[in-house]
């Protein structure tokens, strides 16, 4: 996977969602025939990188009084989510947005749309 990161500085992502960049599939099944363009995109399944992902889930907090120095940006806490940048995510078609930026395409899609992720620890 090449590094997203210095191209996606601007953006920010919400909530529980990530950014995917699909994988570049094969044209060709492994029985050896050619595939036109768009018969893999149709599929329920899809894979990608994730190049960015939300904070998590958030989570209300305790009130504190007490505290009036406290910054509000500072009160809020999240969940953090599973995934990190760098894995391999199986996600749905169906619960993904597709998205154009700077002339590639990417996915927002929410974490519980995320089947499975391999993760390589060496990046």
């Amino acid at each position: 996977m090449k590094n997203f990161s210095h191209a996606l500085e601007g953006i920010q992502v919400i909530g529980d969602r990530v950014l995917v960049k699909p994988r570049k599939e094969s044209e060709r099944t492994e029985s050896g025939l050619y595939l036109p363009p768009g018969v893999k995109e149709k599929e329920k399944i899809q894979y990608g990188y994730i190049v960015k992902s939300g904070p998590g889930y958030p989570i209300p907090h305790a009130p504190e009084d007490g505290e009036p120095w406290k910054l509000e940006s500072e009160r809020v806490n999240y969940v953090p989510l599973q995934v990190r940048e760098g894995d391999l995510a199986v996600f749905l078609q169906h619960s993904a947005f597709e998205v154009q930026y700077k002339g590639e395409k990417y996915f927002i899609v929410p974490q519980s749309a995320i089947l499975m992720i391999e993760r390589d620890d060496d990046l």
